[in-house]
């Protein structure tokens, strides 16, 4: 098994403009080795701002991995997105455009577990989703997908 990334720790989602700032951080396998864990990784939501700052414990799958990619797809054509809106928590929104305030913004709603919101309007340089789909590039080699679905509730090590 490759990609274990003991010690290795890696944003898959980072958008800042130096005053707000938004990361998804990749902390590991959450059970390397155990089928069928071995996949879901281990992941905190941080945002800071000169107003508030938070941590949020995220689990995350493969296919949220591709999720994210088309996600990344749907903003590049300038449209909005809700990335990981499967009633878990917590609900991450991207717009492409916040017309309020002429800039790309980041809501992020935990609803199950705080009740909190945060709406984060951020000033990105161009090219910022191209710098999204590196990091989700770099995520996936560092922690490949290693285990296959054959039926349901049935799990083998991929070839």
């Amino acid at each position: 098994m490759t990609g274990e990334g003991h010690g290795c720790v890696v944003d898959l989602i980072h958008l800042s403009d130096g005053d707000n700032s938004f990361r998804v951080r990749v902390l590991g396998r959450r059970m390397p080795g155990v089928l069928p864990l071995h996949d879901l990784l281990d992941t905190e939501v941080l945002i800071e701002s000169g107003f508030v700052t938070g941590r949020l414990d995220l689990g995350l799958s493969p296919d949220d991995l591709d999720g994210w990619s088309h996600a990344l797809d749907v903003l590049a054509a300038g449209g909005d997105v809700c990335w990981i809106d499967d009633n878990r928590s917590p609900e991450i929104r991207v717009q492409a455009l916040n017309k309020e305030h002429e800039t790309p913004a980041v809501h992020v709603d935990d609803v199950a577990r705080s009740s909190i919101s945060v709406f984060l309007p951020l000033c990105l340089e161009d090219g910022w989703i191209d710098d999204q789909r590196k990091l989700l590039q770099l995520v996936r080699r560092e922690w490949p997908s290693e285990v296959l679905q054959t039926a349901l509730g049935t799990y083998e090590w991929r070839p």
